[in-house]
């Protein structure tokens, strides 16, 4: 799978207004809820939330993949936002997080939870792809850089 499968323009938002990593993950789960309608926008923060309490999804360089498993998706989603000031994540480098990528997959897929997973996180560990990210002005721009990575997830 590749990055654009897991995305839409619509999960797509560049300079996030978050003042603190609990409203970017708010502002992850209203994104996510508004193009998926079988999704609850609070339900699913009280998950990221959850899996943030078993261990920060902050894997350094500015980097958060918060994630989870869902029963109201059929196959793995994902939202990327950007954020104007970067915001603490207890991320495992302690440097604060302005580049977040969710993804949910369906409650049964573990084994392609964990593949997408450690695919995202390496594709995140090039430091040109970041910059791209990094370096969008606009959600479109945003969405573009994301999905002309070439990682197969």
């Amino acid at each position: 799978m590749k990055i654009q499968h897991l995305l839409t323009p619509s999960r797509v938002l560049c300079h996030v207004e978050a003042s603190s990593k609990r409203r970017a993950l708010e502002i992850l789960a209203s994104t996510m809820a508004q193009s998926i309608s079988s999704i609850d926008a609070d339900a699913l923060f009280r998950r990221f939330i959850a899996r943030e309490r078993l261990g920060s999804t902050g894997i350094g360089y500015g980097i958060a993949i918060p994630h989870c498993n869902i029963e109201e998706c059929s196959g793995a989603l994902g939202a990327l936002i950007t954020l104007k000031q970067p915001v603490d994540f207890d991320a495992i480098d302690s440097q604060p997080v302005d580049i977040l990528f969710a993804m949910l997959v369906p409650e049964a897929a573990h084994a392609e939870h964990l593949k997408n997973l450690a695919a995202l996180a390496s594709a995140m560990n090039s430091k040109q792809f970041r910059q791209q990210l990094r370096d969008a002005d606009n959600d479109a721009m945003l969405y573009q850089a994301a999905i002309a990575h070439d990682e197969t997830l």
